[in-house]
Formats: structure tokens, sequence, C-alpha cells
């Protein structure tokens, strides 16, 4: 039994060394598109989860049915041997019992899969109760009632639909048990005549109805029973089959090129695009040229356009119509290597890495990081003073995971993101409304900074508030998915146009 448990406990752990990291690599290489379609994710977010107990839970299930299947076939030779009919009999009544097990299972999976869409917005608001992040405004607003009521009724909605699949295959497989148990006293009614009339001894009839009450023990309990978390088993197989066939990047572990210089002229071209399961048009012809060395900014409302035509830019869709150039090549043409080189951005939802600030300034160039680089980078960015107080300096762990760890202002967690983009050898920055939780002054500021010390850079700036707009060489507006206008800033004013109308719109927030 020891050696059965160490087999098992060695082959568990390999297996799941390979899956975790088969996945991992699988997700690393997914195709963009797969993590913004909420379906894709979903599948994404069930196999990525658990994977060590699916496994365990396949393989354990998988060795105790071979089990189960050898004792039930040494009991039904006992019975062929003695009374064939009666064997004959279980079994077929079994068979139904077999199938709603497997039925069971299914329908389990695809309930618990259902039950997931509520959990998760459960689990979000258990969150806003008992999380850390949460303390003050929980202490200011006093919305823990209420949030408890949204959070139970999340909750109860998922667990009334397990509890009715669940309770839907319960009572008709225990009502097949009790058929098949019905069957197991037919048998022994059957067989009191002949012990009566002496054709049959008493040990053999007591052995008789001891393998056939036996048989059915088995059948309509631990072989349904394991038969239906194998059914379940076999749907997260599936699901993981699935996510194993979803399309990838082609070269997306690539490191960026050594090779690539800055490019003169970046070009689009009756460019086009829908996001892929939609019929909606986000860009429609757009034109537009940008140049070496220049500072682009990119406004416009809100949903306009300006974060897609980025997307495309760096490669995340290709599914557009149109061309994008770059020195006259199709963008389509460059490996992930070449543009991981060409590009290096600050979303809007930049990440806040909880690992030290060295670290988290450093993985924008893990291969040519440098600790003279990274205060290069914090001189730059007027970060000295904040890494002057923390308590480890620049292995300071960020954030609130470690009891030493500290978390920074909004505005200094922005500088640590750009200080990031600026680390790596990309030849165009490019920021994607990453102050669009400052203010406005604070925002320009940013912008100010960022402008300056990228003197001799191509940058592009995403934004939708314009005072960040003036210090460009020239700006896009985007309205409609297309370019409405463009010019420097004056220019737009001059003309009088829907850039001049925002800008008035705005003119109070910087006063």
């Amino acid at each position: 039994m020891a050696l059965t448990g160490l087999v098992r406990e060695k082959l568990s752990i390999k297996l799941t060394e390979t899956f975790r990291t088969a996945v991992a690599e699988k997700r690393a290489k997914l195709e963009y598109y797969h993590v913004e379609y909420n379906d894709t994710w979903e599948l994404i977010e069930r196999v990525g989860k658990n994977t060590t107990e699916w496994l365990n839970s396949g393989f354990d299930n998988l060795t105790d049915i071979g089990k189960i299947f050898i004792r039930i076939g040494s009991v039904l030779t006992i019975l062929v041997v003695q009374v064939w009919w009666a064997a004959l009999l279980i079994v077929t009544f079994s068979i139904p019992l077999f199938w709603l097990a497997i039925r069971s299972g299914k329908a389990n999976y695809k309930a618990s899969i259902e039950a997931k869409k509520h959990t998760r917005r459960a689990d979000y608001l258990q969150d806003l109760l008992s999380g850390r992040e949460n303390v003050e405004e929980r202490a200011l607003f006093d919305y823990s009632a209420e949030i408890n009521k949204r959070y139970k009724e999340k909750y109860f909605k998922a667990y009334n639909i397990d509890f009715i699949t669940q309770r839907h295959y319960f009572v008709k497989m225990r009502g097949s048990g009790i058929i098949t148990t019905v069957v197991s006293i037919f048998i022994a009614g059957v067989l009191i005549s002949p012990l009566a009339s002496g054709e049959i001894t008493i040990g053999m009839f007591t052995s008789i109805i001891s393998a056939a009450f036996g048989l059915v023990r088995m059948m309509s309990l631990e072989l349904i029973n394991t038969t239906s978390n194998l059914a379940k088993s076999h749907e997260y197989m599936h699901d993981l089959s699935a996510f194993s066939n979803l399309s990838e990047t082609l070269g997306a572990f690539d490191l960026p090129s050594d090779n690539v210089q800055e490019p003169k002229c970046i070009e689009f071209s009756n460019v086009s695009f829908a996001y892929p399961g939609t019929d909606l048009v986000i860009l429609k012809n757009l034109n537009l040229k940008l140049f070496a060395k220049k500072h682009y900014a990119f406004v416009g409302v809100n949903g306009a356009g300006k974060s897609t035509l980025i997307k495309l830019l760096v490669g995340l869709y290709d599914n557009y119509t149109g061309d994008i150039l770059i020195d006259g090549k199709n963008l389509r043409d460059f490996s992930q290597g070449e543009l991981k080189a060409l590009f290096s951005i600050v979303y809007q939802d930049f990440a806040k890495y909880q690992i030290s600030i060295k670290d988290s300034i450093g993985i924008g160039n893990i291969q040519g990081v440098s600790i003279q680089k990274i205060m290069d980078v914090i001189n730059i960015l007027g970060l000295n003073d904040v890494i002057s107080k923390l308590p480890e300096g620049l292995n300071t762990p960020l954030g609130r995971i470690k009891d030493r760890g500290v978390d920074l202002s909004g505005g200094e967690w922005q500088r640590v993101a750009i200080a990031r983009s600026l680390i790596s050898r990309s030849t165009v920055h490019i920021l994607d409304e990453p102050t669009a939780a400052l203010d406005p002054v604070a925002e320009s500021e940013i912008y100010e900074l960022f402008d300056k010390i990228s003197k001799d850079k191509s940058t592009i700036f995403i934004t939708h508030r314009l005072g960040a707009a003036r210090i460009a060489d020239e700006i896009f507006v985007i309205a409609d998915g297309h370019v409405t206008e463009h010019g420097t800033h004056e220019e737009l004013l001059n003309k009088g146009g829907i850039y001049a109308e925002m800008f008035e719109s705005q003119r109070g927030w910087y006063a």
C-alpha cells in the first residue's frame, strides 16, 4: 500500500509540473484577442485554476474505476457460474444508472461553469467587505450592509445552480438504485423455492445473495459515484483540449531584436478594424503618417478609437483591412522580436508590480538592465526623493503583499511605469492615457516631464484631456474611427473645429 501511494504521489507531482508549465506557456503564447474575448477568457481561467486538483482527481478516478471493475468482474464470475440470469438482470438494470452517472458528471461541470459567473461577482463583493484596499471607504461610507446583501444574492444564485442540478440527478440515480436493489430482492425470492426443495444448499443460497447485493452496492454506489466524477474530469480535459487549440502568436517568446532602427515613417493607409466577434467598426479608413523624433498626440472622446489604433500599431491585432507600414514594410511582416524592439507602452491600466522598485523598473529591459541604468532613469524622473525615504531603498518591496512593503501614491506609481518604459530599448515610446486617474494639472506635468526626457525619441501620447496635447509637434483628432483634424495646437485652435471646441470646454481645468 505504501509503495502504491508513493508511485501515485510521484506520478501526481510529475503530471502537475508538466501540465502547469504547459498551461503557463500556452497562456503566454495566446493571441491577444483571446484575452479580451469574454468566452475564451473564461475558458482560460477554468483551465488555469485548480489544475492540480483536476489532474489528481482524474488520476484517482481512473485508478478507482479500474479497481471497481476488477471487483465487479470477480463477483459477476461467481454469479454467472451459479445463476447466470441473475448476473444478467443486475447488469441490465444497472446500465441506466451508468448512463445517468455520466450525464450527472457532465451536467454538474456545466452547472459549475454557470455558477462561476455569479461566484466571481460574489468574490469581488466579499473583497469589498474584507479587503485591505477598501478599508478607508468601507468605514467612511458604511456600505457593508448593502454590499453584504448583494454578496448573499450572488452567492445563493451560484449555490442554487449547483444544488438544483445535483438534486435532479441525485433523485434519478437513487431511484434507479432502488430499482436495482428490488431486482436483487426479486432474485432472492426466486431462489427461495430451489432452496426449499433442496436443489441448492443454504451455503450456495447465501453466497449467491451476498454476491448479488454486493454487486448492486458496487454498481449503484461506488461505480456510479466514480463514473460521475470521471465524467467531470473528462469535461475538464475537453476544456483543456479546447484551450490547447486556441490560436497562438508566432514568436511570442522572442526577445527584442538587436538590429532594429528607429523608424523614419509610420503610415496608416485606409485602415479599418472591428474587434473579433463584433460587427461594430471601430476604425474606418483611417489614414495618418508619423515621422521620426517627433512628438504626437492622439486626442478624442472616450471610445473614439485612439487606444484601438495603438493596439494595431504594436501588433496585438492583425485582422484589420488596409495597411500599416513602417518605412514601407508591412507591419504584418515584422517578427514579434522586432515589434518588441520598436515599441514600449505605458497603458492606462499599467501594472503595479508587487516586487522591489528595482525589479519593477528593471523588467522593462531584463536582458540589458543594470543598477546604473536604473539610477539614471530614476534621476531623470525625479524619483530620488521617493527612494531615499524607502526603508530598503531600491530593494524595498512595493505594494502590501509583504509585511515590509510600501505603497506609492498614484503619481509615483506612474513614474515607476514610465521608468520601466524608458529603460527599454524600444525606439518609439507610447503613453496610452496612463494619467487618466490624475487631475488635469498633474496629468499635464507628467506629460511635460515625459516630453522633456524624450526629446531625441519618437513619442505618442493618447489622451482625451487636451492640456497635455499642447506640447506635441502634431495633434491628430480621432472621431468616429478616423482622423477628422490634425495640426499643431495653435493651428487646430485657429481652425475652430472639434479640437477648438474640446479645448474651450476644458480650459477651466488648467486655469
